[in-house]
């Protein structure tokens, strides 16, 4: 399990406060006429907190696995973190960027080729077309399709996707890594590559901000974690400690 590489000055990830609202009746988050108007945030019939009251800080080199049932915020954090939603009360601070290994085929375009999509996605995530021409050797050979470089997209498999998608992603040279369970679709042995791949990073001194059901990857990759239950943060500790306090309340 990795040791992390904290250091000293302001936190790699700040979240102080934080809550988001829902809205059951318009399925989803408010519209930017509520957001602007600074509509009142008390709970209305309909609403409803995935997520309030949330602070924790993560040092420079972290590793944070984040746990909880399903439906409880984990992924929602997630998000709030990457920037994909914005909180309703409190803030978040991200001191750097970030590599989102969270629906992480989002953004590739069924009919262009996998080469297209390469420059598109990367390009998308900040990175030059000189970067990306250095680089496209690396990321087809990681991703394992090299046959398959000018196929459409569309007819590449679920397990394909998620190589050439993760191959991109783990190119870019973002401080923090946000992970959702992005690789339960993939084989066994490009998995595992891909987890080598992320132990590689963090030796780097990446920030890691994991969110998973998997025990074993957790305590591999994590040196602490959080704890979420109803929206609500309930344990921030060392990640053998969260997952012992986890296992104890889920077989109650």
């Amino acid at each position: 399990m990795p040791t992390g590489n904290a250091t000293a000055g302001r936190p790699a990830i700040s979240v102080s406060d934080a809550g988001i609202r829902f809205r059951r009746n318009r399925g989803g988050r408010r519209s930017f006429k509520d957001l602007f108007a600074g509509r009142d945030r008390r709970s209305k019939p309909g609403e409803f907190w995935p997520l309030r009251h949330v602070s924790f800080d993560v040092a420079p080199g972290e590793a944070i696995g984040v746990v909880g049932r399903n439906g409880q915020g984990k992924s929602t954090l997630l998000k709030l973190v990457a920037g994909v939603v914005l909180p309703d009360e409190g803030t978040i601070g991200v001191r750097e960027g970030v590599a989102p290994l969270i629906e992480i085929t989002g953004g590739f375009v069924n009919d262009l080729t996998v080469r297209d999509n390469v420059y598109l996605t990367a390009g998308l995530h900040g990175m030059s077309r000189r970067e990306i021409d250095g680089r496209f050797d690396d990321i087809i050979a990681f991703a394992e399709i090299a046959d398959f470089i000018d196929t459409p997209y569309k007819h590449l498999s679920s397990g394909m996707k998620v190589r050439i998608a993760f191959a991109v992603i783990a190119q870019l040279e973002e401080p923090i890594i946000l992970v959702d369970e992005v690789l339960a679709v993939g084989d066994r042995a490009f998995r595992e590559k891909c987890y080598r791949r992320i132990e590689e990073l963090l030796e780097g001194g990446r920030t890691l901000f994991f969110v998973s059901h998997n025990e074993k990857d957790l305590r591999r990759f994590c040196t602490r974690g959080l704890y979420l239950d109803k929206g609500a943060l309930v344990l921030d500790a060392p990640i053998d400690d969260v997952l012992d306090r986890y296992n104890a309340d889920y077989n109650s």
